[in-house]
C-alpha cells in the first residue's frame, strides 16, 4: 500500500518551495501565509526532516527540501495534466509549444501545415519560448538551443547548431575567401556576440572584428542579409529554407559548430499524451529531413 503523508502539507511545501515564500504559496492555495507555515511545519515533524531554513525575510530550502521539491513538482504537474485530460471534452485536443521567435518564423511555421494535415483535430497554440524564458507549466513542449541540461525536463536533440556566413547572391560574387570580409559589413546578433569570433578564428582571420549593424534576433539579421545590408552569421536550421530557395547563399565552405544543439524539451509524463506523442513523432521526422529536400518535394 502507498504511504501518503499529509497531502495538504506536501502541497503547501511544494507551493512554498516553488514560489519562494509562504505568502505566495498562500495566495496560490487560497489560504493564509501562516496556514502554509503551520502545514509545512507539521510535515517536517512527520517526516523528521527540515525542509526549509527560516531566515529573516527569506525562505531557503535545505538539501532535503530541494530534493523533495524537484521530485514533487513534476508529480503535481502530471496530476494537473491528467485531471485536465479527464475533465476536458473529448473533442478538445490542445498542443502548446514554447518556441523562440526566429525558430518559429524560419523553421516551424513553414512546416506546421504538414503537421496540421496529419493531425487536423489538434489545436496548436504557440507561445513565446527560447532559452531566456522559463518553461511554462501549461506547455506541452518547447524547442530550445542549449547544452541539453535543463533540470526536470527531458531533452531530445533535433539539430546541430552549425555556423556559416550567409548573404544575398549579389554580395557573394565579391567573396572568394574569408579575407575578403570587411568588419562594417558583418551583421551582428546582440545575444550571440561570440558567433563571428568563433567562425573567424576557424577561418584563420581572427583579427577581423564584426562592426556591422546589431540586431536583437537572428531572424532580423538574416532578413537584413536577404535585403543586401551585409553578411549575417547563419545558424542551422534557420538558413536551410533560404539557402534552398536561393534567397541567401553561403559563400564559404567552412561550417563551424556553435557548441550547442537544438532540443525538443518536455516533462517526462507528456509521453503518455497522444497529442504530444503525435507532435514528437512528426518533429523528429521533419528534423531528420535533409536540408533542401522539403523544397524539392513540394515542387
Amino acid at each position: 500500500m502507498r504511504r501518503l503523508l499529509f497531502l495538504n502539507g506536501i502541497k503547501a511545501f511544494e507551493a512554498a518551495a516553488r514560489s519562494g515564500s509562504f505568502a505566495a504559496a498562500g495566495n496560490e492555495l487560497n489560504v493564509s501565509a501562516a496556514a502554509v507555515s503551520r502545514m509545512v511545519h507539521l510535515l517536517e515533524e512527520r517526516l523528521g526532516v527540515a525542509l526549509f531554513e527560516r531566515k529573516a525575510n527569506k525562505l531557503v530550502t535545505t538539501a532535503a527540501g530541494r530534493a523533495y521539491q524537484s521530485g514533487l513538482t513534476p508529480i503535481f504537474d502530471a496530476l494537473a495534466s491528467l485531471t485536465a485530460q479527464v475533465t476536458a471534452p473529448a473533442s478538445v485536443r490542445v498542443l502548446t509549444i514554447g518556441v523562440g521567435p526566429t525558430f518559429l518564423m524560419k523553421w516551424l511555421i513553414p512546416r506546421l501545415a504538414d503537421f496540421r494535415k496529419e493531425e487536423p483535430d489538434i489545436d496548436v497554440r504557440i507561445t513565446t519560448g527560447g532559452a531566456g524564458v522559463p518553461f511554462g507549466e501549461d506547455w506541452s513542449c518547447g524547442i530550445r538551443l542549449g547544452d541539453g541540461n535543463w533540470p526536470g525536463l527531458t531533452a531530445e536533440p533535433l539539430f546541430a547548431a552549425d555556423l556559416t556566413p550567409v548573404c544575398a547572391p549579389r554580395l557573394a560574387a565579391g567573396l572568394k575567401r574569408a579575407g575578403d570580409l570587411k568588419g562594417p559589413s558583418l551583421l551582428r546578433v546582440a545575444h550571440s556576440p561570440d558567433d563571428w569570433p568563433l567562425w573567424l578564428k576557424a577561418a584563420q582571420v581572427p583579427r577581423l572584428t564584426a562592426r556591422g549593424p546589431e540586431f536583437q534576433f537572428y531572424g532580423q539579421a538574416l532578413q537584413a542579409a536577404v535585403d543586401g545590408l551585409g553578411i549575417a552569421m547563419g545558424i542551422r536550421p534557420y538558413i536551410d529554407d533560404d539557402l534552398a530557395a536561393g534567397r541567401l547563399v553561403a559563400p564559404f565552405g567552412l561550417s563551424v559548430p556553435k557548441g550547442m544543439r537544438w532540443y525538443l524539451v518536455y516533462r517526462s509524463f507528456r509521453t503518455e499524451q497522444r497529442d504530444f506523442a503525435a507532435f514528437r513523432r512528426w518533429i523528429m521526422r521533419a528534423a531528420a529531413e535533409p536540408a533542401g529536400r522539403r523544397k524539392a518535394a513540394r515542387g
